[in-house]
């Protein structure tokens, strides 16, 4: 594909989502920005939250680190769904109890305020991290097959990246963002379908030749049983899936934040339900697809690229036809979008709420620091892209859940210890304990394999990092109850 035909796509797929925008957010105030007026309907937001929870690191990372660790990644996905159930039954309801807006103001009323600015502070540098890492990958790949074309920089490019996001979310807020990415949503998964569907046919499989084919090279193996002492050994990626979307989605404000502008907790929990049985089914086609690469690439005599995140891209462009190049970049472009958009919202709306107090202010007041908040995070995100740019060695699926591990453990640790305990705590201390959580477990991570017998910690460092926040917290806590439970 010519330059000119990729930036032809890109302007008119940005066209309609601007086009979205304009209607959205017709008459928004600083509620609809952060709240959608509490009138999303469920099955919007459910299927919307497919794009924004898979981003486009799945897109790629996800089929590529098929050829080296086959399905295993699914026994993370299981775990995801154990995750949604505690969200359902445990988080959701306490949430919309309380009616907040921001999800940490809980631990405001649970403890007080030192341990809310904390746990604020945390997701915003947990959500800054993660949705960085998934916004550098659609840049790069942009970079690679668009702007190099017109030896445009590669700042350049992520600077053009974040201000068509901010373009379009500036004023609705999460009330567009719903909206777009329901229909980011509709070309991602029929991006992974299509695509799954035409390199069949380019290897003449029917669909049970498809299955055989997968089954017989040895890459639909989900579990590893072997030895605890692997990093893929299954009740270790089982647990750290669960805890991971416990902490990812359930003490998100990203996230929650479009769970909470539900009618009623009912529809929010429906919501929740169907959008976490679409995510397994979608994680297993990505899983499909990056076998049918491997097989593609075997029967064709072409090299695998030594970073496994290039060969989807790569096989797209150069080797499926133009159909499925279409497709690649509409649905690499939807699944990073799509989760850049929200957490653009969700991190303006923490700060606004949790840190400048808007509750006690006037509208107008509201709208100007509010742009200011979303302009300001909009720079961050370009400034750890760039840092990341030049420091990354690792696939992106791994990074982005490597990360999530440290920096949400210590919201696990906050939120377990408010709802399973009657427990206050000296909040002076909080911000010491969840800052020297993540370094203990850094620690612990780094030398199990010397200090455990052989032992390879993988992404069950965030029940380590969670349970060490809730010891941290017991040591600081006194017997006096709280209000709030």
């Amino acid at each position: 594909m010519s330059p000119f035909f990729i930036s032809s796509i890109i302007l008119i797929y940005f066209a309609a989502l601007i086009t979205i925008s304009y209607f959205t957010s017709k008459g928004a105030d600083s509620n609809t920005f952060f709240t959608a007026n509490r009138q999303s309907p469920w099955y919007l937001v459910a299927f919307g939250m497919i794009g924004s929870s898979l981003s486009g690191v799945t897109f790629v990372s996800v089929p590529g680190a098929v050829g080296k660790v086959n399905f295993a990644y699914f026994q993370v996905v299981l775990g995801y769904l154990a995750g949604y159930v505690v969200i359902i039954t445990i988080l959701m309801p306490l949430y919309y109890k309380l009616k907040v807006v921001s999800i940490y103001t809980y631990l405001e009323q649970r403890f007080d305020s030192w341990s809310h600015k904390t746990g604020a502070a945390v997701f915003l540098v947990s959500r800054s991290m993660a949705s960085s890492l998934r916004l550098f990958l659609a840049a790069s790949i942009l970079q690679l097959f668009l702007f190099d074309a017109w030896n445009i920089p590669f700042y350049a490019t992520v600077l053009i990246t974040i201000a068509l996001i901010w373009i379009y979310t500036f004023k609705g807020g999460v009330k567009t963002i719903i909206w777009t990415d329901t229909f980011q949503t509709i070309f991602l998964v029929g991006a992974v379908i299509i695509t799954v569907w035409q390199i069949s046919i380019k290897l003449n499989f029917s669909f049970s030749e498809m299955v055989n084919a997968i089954h017989t090279r040895g890459y639909s193996k989900i579990f590893i049983l072997d030895s605890a002492k692997e990093a893929l050994y299954f009740p270790k990626q089982f647990l750290g899936g669960m805890f991971i979307t416990i902490a990812m989605t359930g003490l998100d404000q990203e996230l929650m934040q479009k769970n909470l502008t539900c009618k009623t907790l009912g529809d929010a929990q429906k919501n929740m339900f169907w959008f976490s049985i679409t995510l397994v089914i979608v994680n297993l086609l990505f899983l499909t697809l990056g076998a049918l690469l491997y097989i593609y690439c075997e029967q064709k005599g072409i090299a695998i690229p030594k970073n496994s995140d290039d060969l989807f891209p790569m096989l797209a462009f150069n080797e499926l036809g133009l159909l499925v190049g279409v497709l690649f970049l509409l649905g690499i472009t939807a699944s990073s979008y799509a989760s850049a958009d929200s957490a653009l919202a969700g991190l303006t709306t923490s700060f606004c709420i949790d840190f400048l107090n808007f509750k006690a202010k006037e509208e107008k007041t509201k709208q100007r620091q509010k742009f200011i908040v979303h302009l300001s995070f909009s720079a961050l995100f370009l400034i750890i892209i760039l840092i990341f740019k030049e420091v990354n060695q690792k696939s992106l699926i791994d990074a982005v859940l490597k990360v999530a591990g440290y920096t949400y453990g210590p919201l696990l640790g906050l939120f377990a210890f408010g709802i399973f305990t009657t427990r206050n705590v000296n909040g002076k201390f909080v911000p010491a304990i969840c800052i020297l959580a993540p370094l203990l477990s850094y620690l612990l991570s780094t030398y199990s394999e010397k200090w455990f017998n052989g032992y390879q910690m993988s992404y069950e460092v965030i029940i380590i990092d969670g349970l060490i926040t809730f010891l941290g917290l017991w040591l600081i806590s006194t017997k006096e109850k709280s209000a709030v439970n």
